[in-house]
């Protein structure tokens, strides 16, 4: 196993929970990201409620709100 499989392995997505102003993601080494929501329109204008209804797809390689209909992959959020 090379160092660049094993950097993959830890961007997946463990936890997803939305404040008002932003997406916070943590992954699955315990790093936590924050970004704001105004970068994804259907979030940002989404209900409390249909921003808690979410999972995470591909064991964590991405995070779906059937709600909404908006999928976000953990790889975007560390670009």
């Amino acid at each position: 196993m090379n160092s660049l499989t094993t950097i993959e392995k830890t961007n997946l997505a463990s936890d997803v929970f939305c404040d008002e102003f932003l997406l916070h993601v943590t992954l699955e080494d315990g790093r936590k990201i924050s970004v704001p929501l105004e970068w994804f329109p259907r979030l940002a204008h989404a209900t409390d409620e249909k921003r808690k209804n979410w999972r995470l797809i591909g064991k964590g390689i991405g995070i779906h709100w059937p709600d909404i209909d908006e999928d976000i992959s953990i790889e975007s959020l560390l670009k």
